[in-house]
């Protein structure tokens, strides 16, 4: 007889979906339906992918931090913070994950999804830091990453918004996470020449490393 292998021992395994450009809605909505139906026994999961143009308001977002909004719509989310912007070429990761069978809270999580940002900017030489009174991974004063979360049931969905290879400009129509005049920057404007599937399986690896997963496509 083989014997169980010890608890600390099992493969702990994260899915890994590529969505690629997608509408806001229906990803929130798959995300909630997901967390929604899945079990004990369900695998965690995380969907990397871009957004198309959206600004996304917080369940305690405040509407006076839209000030210029234009063309671009407003979606009302479920997600913790105020208001962010969403476009192409800003690495989105939702974190599908059971927190309960990871033996971690929220805040935990909120700290190694910025670390995780930290840590491979500092492989490519960038000194960046996170702050605790405003959640999220700056650059010398400047937002690269922004967070917002949610847990039902004692599982997460939503996740990071990285700034790869964007256009910075909408950030301008609004008071990033709530901050008037809060600056904002991305991987491209540090001078890092990498393209956004580097810049994002780079992260990845930071991420699955810190939490120990097993990462399947």
């Amino acid at each position: 007889m083989v014997a169980a292998e010890p608890a600390a021992a099992l493969r702990r395994v994260l899915r890994l979906r590529r969505l690629g450009l997608c509408a806001y809605e229906p990803v929130w909505r798959d995300m909630q339906a997901f967390t929604a139906a899945r079990d004990g026994a369900s695998a965690d999961q995380l969907w990397l992918l871009q957004h198309r143009p959206v600004f996304t308001l917080g369940m305690n977002g405040r509407p006076r931090h839209l000030l210029r909004p234009g063309d671009i719509p407003v979606q009302q989310s479920d997600r913790g913070g105020q208001v962010t912007y969403h476009g192409p070429g800003q690495m989105v990761a939702y974190t599908l994950l059971d927190l309960r069978r990871l033996g971690i809270g929220i805040r935990p999580l909120v700290e190694v999804l910025e670390q995780s940002v930290v840590e491979w900017l500092s492989t490519q030489g960038v000194t960046a830091r996170a702050r605790r009174d405003a959640p999220g991974v700056y650059v010398d004063g400047a937002k690269i990453a922004a967070l917002g979360l949610r847990v039902r049931r004692g599982c997460s969905y939503h996740g990071l918004a990285f700034n790869v290879d964007m256009d910075l400009e909408p950030f301008s129509r609004i008071d990033p996470c709530g901050y008037a005049g809060l600056a904002v920057t991305q991987v491209r404007d540090l001078g890092i020449a990498l393209s956004f599937d580097e810049v994002a399986q780079g992260w990845l690896s930071c991420f699955a490393a810190r939490l120990q997963y097993a990462v399947e496509d």
